[in-house]
């Protein structure tokens, strides 16, 4: 968003926590964990609110303007070396990369959510030759990105209703999993069929896990400590184990979850307004290791204890 979470809540106002009947849900009790060490990689972009890796050397960096301008996707190499992948972006979000296309929504702004505009898209970058598509219009301030199985794409949006939305290749728009509310990360959990979902301002932190066979059955749902829009989780990601990472943007920590059991505990702590993580991916860009970006310019890795 290209305004602070907080001043944005204060302006719409927190959505209200709704449970599916039926739905498992578990408490995940604080407890604590070995920290993972911390080591700014890059900085002095504007507001940084998602990334990915192309895999071909470049993290990709949704950049939107504080002051209400333009955004952009930057593409950040190993090396240092910095391109624009696509400029003139209204409110780049969520990005998705499969194959040799990059995915990316826009129109996720404030001005959006207050004004209920849906100018929001999907918009592809071909990573060869870097031409330009729209694969979807008409989204309400998209902020979340996930790619499902079968070439599907969900995005979330984490003010007003009609959180979560279905696209399907052919831009064809249907509610998914309409039990959650006030969502922002998506990450696909590809060998449990299932995707990972995070809550922004709901009264409690919620970190969902949705069939997306099956969306509305009942949904297994981890409950994180604290107030949630205090902790106004951001976007997230998986590992290979099905286990969750959570940017907590306003509480400034990365929050490690484990869906199925509920356990639950910081890895890292003083990341203001952290904004999204992923594992490392492609030449140069270490697998092991979190990247984490943040509204104040900066992408920060985050390596787990030896």
């Amino acid at each position: 968003m290209r305004t602070p979470r907080l001043l944005l809540l204060l302006v719409t106002g927190a959505t209200g926590a709704f449970v599916l009947p039926g739905a498992a849900t578990v408490a995940a009790a604080p407890q604590q964990c070995a920290p993972w060490s911390q080591e700014v990689v890059a900085g002095g972009f504007g507001v940084l609110e998602n990334l990915g890796f192309d895999g071909r050397g470049n993290v990709l960096l949704s950049e939107q303007d504080l002051g209400g301008g333009p955004g952009a996707v930057r593409a950040l190499g190993a090396d240092g070396a910095r391109t624009t992948l696509a400029d003139a972006v209204d409110g780049p979000g969520g990005i998705v990369v499969a194959g040799g296309t990059a995915y990316f929504t826009t129109g996720n702004t404030a001005s959006a959510a207050v004004g209920g505009q849906h100018t929001g898209t999907i918009d592809s970058v071909d990573l060869a030759t870097g031409a330009r598509a729209t694969v979807a219009r008409g989204l309400q301030m998209p902020n979340g990105l996930a790619r499902l199985a079968n070439g599907d794409f969900v995005v979330s949006k984490d003010i007003g209703a009609g959180s979560m939305t279905r696209v399907s290749p052919d831009g064809t728009t249907t509610p998914f999993a309409s039990a959650l509310t006030s969502t922002n990360g998506l990450a696909v959990d590809a060998p449990r069929d299932r995707l990972i979902v995070s809550t922004t301002f709901d009264p409690t932190t919620v970190i969902a896990a949705v069939d997306t066979t099956h969306p509305d059955t009942p949904i297994t749902r981890t409950e994180l400590p604290g107030f949630g829009p205090l902790n106004s989780a951001d976007d997230l990601t998986v590992d290979a184990d099905g286990t969750a990472y959570v940017a907590l943007n306003v509480a400034g920590a990365v929050q490690q979850v484990d869906i199925d059991t509920g356990h639950s505990c910081r890895i890292a702590e003083g990341l203001p307004l952290v904004s999204s993580v992923r594992f490392g991916t492609g030449p140069g860009w270490d697998p092991n290791s979190l990247y984490a970006t943040s509204f104040l310019g900066t992408l920060t890795k985050l390596t787990p204890p030896r």
